[in-house]
């Protein structure tokens, strides 16, 4: 099957995030990333069971903390815990307080809202991205997978320019790819599975062929390493990526 029907096959709630719990140890190496501190007030928007919320308040003594969610059940979880919450469509939210954002959702059509409100934050608003930036924006700071974007954005005149900076590099070969696929698996995963290689060898391959038909992979032919890991997909668990090559 092709990736895309695979993707597709796996709980909607999982592929887009939703199911997924960051770590105590991924909150504190965003918020020390972003160098979060008592002069802060820190919005989670998609915020689950209010975690990050009361870790940024305990441990990095924000001025103000709040979560908002649109799961009734886990801002009733989280209202237990330290901080404010509000079970609302963070589209109708207000944060124009905001000094940092944590905002990691994959859907396109939510993002391309947000940004427009992002975008009357007040100068200096920082927001936290995981895997990639916002769209058409350079990054002001990267440290794999966390990315943050300052108010106002700085935007960018094309994919491959955003990719690179992402990155940091001139060109994507193998070894970058499968560095930073490890940084995102170990990142989102539960530190208590070991075996997290399958995720990374998907993720390894999204970034080598996206670099590829971007136009910035270090080799225009295919490395060694990624056809044998095309290979492995495609015979020992039947999900196929080649169509994705251009």
């Amino acid at each position: 099957m092709k990736i895309e029907d695979y993707l597709e096959s796996l709980p909607q709630n999982l592929v887009t995030g939703d199911d997924v719990q960051l770590s105590d140890q991924a909150f504190r190496e965003i918020f020390n990333f972003a160098d979060l501190g008592k002069n802060d007030i820190f919005y989670h928007l998609g915020c689950g069971d209010g975690k990050g919320v009361k870790i940024a308040i305990e441990e990095f003594n924000v001025k103000k903390g709040i979560g908002i969610d649109n799961n009734s059940q886990k801002i009733d979880q989280a209202k237990k815990s330290s901080g404010e919450f509000f079970c609302e469509d963070i589209k109708n939210s207000e944060f124009s307080d905001a000094t940092v954002i944590l905002f990691w959702f994959t859907d396109e059509e939510i993002i391309n809202q947000m940004i427009e409100k992002f975008e009357k934050l007040k100068p200096g608003t920082r927001i936290i991205t995981i895997w990639g930036p916002l769209p058409d924006c350079l990054p002001e700071q990267v440290n794999f997978p966390y990315i943050i974007n300052t108010i106002p954005f700085k935007k960018t005149s094309s994919m491959q320019e955003q990719l690179l900076a992402v990155f940091g590099v001139k060109c994507v070969d193998f070894v970058t790819a499968w560095e930073y696929a490890e940084r995102y698996t170990k990142a989102i995963g539960d530190p208590g599975v070991k075996n997290d290689r399958f995720l990374t060898i998907i993720q390894t391959l999204v970034i080598w062929i996206n670099a590829k038909n971007l136009g910035v992979a270090c080799r225009e032919e295919i490395p060694e390493s990624i056809k044998t890991y095309l290979n492995i997909m495609k015979m020992h668990f039947d999900i196929d990526f080649e169509h994705l090559l251009k």
